[in-house]
């Protein structure tokens, strides 16, 4: 077979042929009378097998120590076109991300776009102070993405540029609370944590429903946080695990201000009291998470809190029942 015909069956341009034949990869198995290359069957074959390990990613000189060296085994080979690869694909991701984000923040002019890539490498910067820096810098108005304020504000260690990345998200519009939810679920709690308290800063309709999402996820520190940010809201949702905290003495403080924060009402104060009660006399809850939800109670207006600490004032142990009768004294005093 003539290089033209093996050009047209193989797909390999003559050129390559010839660069291939230079190197030593293939040569042609005999000549025409006229001096033209003939190619043999089982040429073609080995062209061919070229062209498969050429798609792998192999070098033409990988290529011929894989055809030609009977003690060439391929798996260290692959092993670093693995790594290759993969080191390949990680970079480009990278890139694509950093085009996007530029992308994202609409950039008027090359001036704009430098700005923008200015603001991205400052977030990535090693050095705390450059991160803090770019991070006051996007919530004056500079145009930097949300998702990389979100991506900087979920990977933040430092708590003084953890403040600055979520007081420029408050500021970053309505695409962040979407953002800052997929956070919650992430594999590393720290990661949750960062996610819930950035969302807890943020204002508005969008914000709030994320929180009261929050409210059942499998996470406690989640579920707290939430729930201390929807108490500051008015949102009832939050009683629950605003007293699943007292029990547990976590946040107990914050809780119990937060349960006082939402009694806007006769009807809530009632409910809320009654959701203690129960707590109170469920066999599971221990002598010290009682005596945390009795001072609670303090902070609970209306007669039903203060029948609830008189009933308390009988009860078997003796520390609960003088914290109840304690608080009982302050209420008469005011």
């Amino acid at each position: 077979m003539l290089i033209g015909e093996v050009e047209r069956r193989s797909g390999v341009s003559a050129r390559m042929l010839r660069h291939y034949e230079s190197l030593g990869l293939v040569r042609p198995s005999g000549r025409t009378g006229s001096g033209y290359r003939e190619y043999s069957a089982r040429d073609i074959r080995r062209i061919f097998h070229i062209e498969s390990l050429r798609s792998l990613g192999l070098s033409l000189r990988e290529i011929g120590r894989a055809l030609d060296d009977p003690g060439f085994t391929p798996s260290a080979l692959v092993d670093d076109l693995i790594r290759q690869t993969r080191d390949r694909i990680a970079a480009e991701t990278e890139l694509l991300t950093r085009l996007r984000r530029i992308d994202a923040a609409d950039p008027a002019d090359w001036p704009d776009v430098l700005q923008v890539v200015a603001l991205l490498q400052a977030l990535g910067s090693p050095d705390a102070d450059a991160r803090q820096r770019a991070a006051l810098a996007s919530g004056d108005g500079l145009p930097v993405p949300v998702e990389a304020l979100v991506e900087a504000a979920l990977g933040e260690t430092d708590p003084h540029v953890a403040g600055a990345l979520r007081w420029a998200l408050a500021r970053a519009g309505e695409d962040a609370p979407a953002l800052l939810a997929e956070g919650l679920d992430a594999p590393v709690a720290a990661v949750r944590e960062r996610a819930v308290r950035s969302l807890a800063e943020l204002s508005g309709d969008e914000a709030t429903a994320r929180l009261q999402d929050a409210l059942a996820h499998p996470d406690a520190a989640v579920r707290g946080h939430a729930a201390l940010a929807l108490g500051t809201r008015g949102a009832a949702e939050a009683v629950p695990v605003l007293i699943d905290m007292i029990v547990a003495g976590t946040n107990d403080t914050d809780a119990a201000d937060a349960l006082s924060g939402l009694v806007g009402d006769t009807a809530t104060a009632d409910r809320i009291v009654t959701a203690m009660a129960d707590r109170l006399t469920h066999p599971t809850t221990r002598a010290p998470a009682r005596g945390r939800l009795t001072q609670a109670l303090a902070g609970i207006p209306g007669t039903t809190a203060a029948r609830a600490l008189t009933d308390l004032t009988h009860d078997d142990d003796p520390a609960v029942a003088l914290t109840a009768a304690y608080l009982l004294q302050l209420r008469d005093e005011r």
